[in-house]
């Protein structure tokens, strides 16, 4: 299929041209790279200086990650405006935007780091699951970067990345810990065991839960994206008026099920009077019935599995409802629990950053060929060698 592999005609022929142009770009001296041997593994590399760059969806994210001095520095581009008028992510504008705004935020995050291109030992980037053509953007730059300065690339995956966000903070958790992915994409329950050591215990059987509420939010004229926005409209709602099912939490097993909440959103907006206290309400009582569901499933996960860590990733991890409580369950259970920051809760360069850095660690690198994966099931990523 070639280094695009399906890449629609159009796409293809401006990925290409990107890989051609960032030889001058890149590195005025070294106009031949494409035609040198392409990216080395140091592995006597004591200490690693990674770029990584995200570009699954609707944000461009870069972030220089050094194994010794931590997160050095990151930038990131949202596309929420270009797409809100659409309701939705339109992938070939997201593309689109990608081309234009992912070499002048590298420019602005190896600036920010003080970090010049020479001093970089790596790059890391989103391979999937993602939307195709953006992936391939990033890719396209990622993998011409490095083999333009005859150093590694890594390919990552967008999940991994998330899930390892929390090891950017002051008190990362150790490994073993229980993972609660939460995001427009995906809401999957994991036990992580080290690095590319993921079981996969339990997921959403439909709408997954940021998807729940950036629909529920658009059904109550919120607009897109409208997960926050529900969450801030759902402060003023009156508790009790209205009471949602909690799914599958009746039933053994760690599954969730979210597209009947929205239904029943749907319904009730509908045959009330719609209102400003009503949407506030409905508001309410989604969320609630979200928040317990989820810490329902926690709960379980926890006595299930003897873990003492629990983290909670992905953009639903930035809702205080949930974080408020997964604190009390975290109390009750006797565990410790840890979040990104809210800013990297969602898409973002540094946790491809580190993520990347830790499998270039670990002594893996790409191979010659790449093909985005716009579907990618987590328990499908190898652990590193050795």
């Amino acid at each position: 299929m070639g280094y695009f592999g399906t890449a629609a005609g159009p796409l293809r022929i401006l990925l290409s041209h990107i890989v051609l142009h960032l030889a001058v770009v890149f590195d005025n001296n070294n106009r031949n790279f494409l035609l040198t041997n392409g990216a080395r593994v140091d592995n006597q590399h004591r200490q690693w200086r990674v770029l990584g760059i995200e570009s699954s969806c609707d944000e461009t994210g870069v972030a220089v990650y050094d194994s010794a001095q931590g997160l050095m520095a990151e930038a990131l581009f949202s596309q929420v405006s270009l797409h809100a008028e659409y309701g939705g992510v339109v992938p070939e504008l997201a593309s689109r935007d990608h081309v234009r705004k992912l070499i002048p935020l590298i420019d602005e995050v190896l600036t920010k780091a003080a970090v010049s291109k020479s001093m970089l030992s790596g790059v890391a980037y989103t391979a999937g699951p993602g939307l195709l053509g953006a992936l391939l953007v990033g890719a396209a730059v990622g993998r011409s970067l490095a083999w333009s300065l005859g150093i590694p690339s890594v390919a990552v995956h967008h999940m991994e990345g998330h899930l390892l966000a929390p090891m950017l903070e002051a008190n990362p958790p150790r490994y073993p810990f229980l993972a609660l992915l939460v995001s427009g994409g995906h809401t999957m329950l994991i036990e992580v065991s080290g690095l590319g050591q993921y079981q996969v215990l339990g997921e959403s059987v439909d709408d997954a839960v940021g998807e729940a509420f950036d629909k529920t939010a658009k059904l109550l004229g919120l607009g897109y994206p409208g997960g926050a926005a529900l969450e801030r409209l759902a402060r003023s709602g009156s508790a009790g008026r209205f009471e949602f099912p909690r799914p599958m939490t009746d039933r053994p097993g760690l599954d969730f099920s979210f597209s009947g909440l929205k239904t029943r959103a749907l319904t009730t907006w509908r045959d009330g009077e719609r209102d400003d206290s009503l949407r506030a309400d409905i508001a309410l009582a989604f969320q609630q019935a979200v928040v317990d569901t989820l810490v329902i499933k926690c709960r379980r996960a926890l006595q299930q599995t003897g873990l003492r860590s629990l983290v909670i990733a992905g953009g639903v991890g930035a809702n205080q409802a949930l974080r408020q409580q997964m604190q009390q369950l975290a109390a009750e259970q006797g565990c410790s629990v840890h979040y990104p920051r809210p800013e990297f809760c969602t898409d973002n360069g540094a946790m491809i950053a580190y993520a990347g850095c830790q499998r270039l660690m670990a002594g893996e690198c790409d191979g010659p060929g790449f093909t985005g994966r716009a579907r990618w099931p987590l328990d499908q990523v190898s652990r590193p060698p050795g």
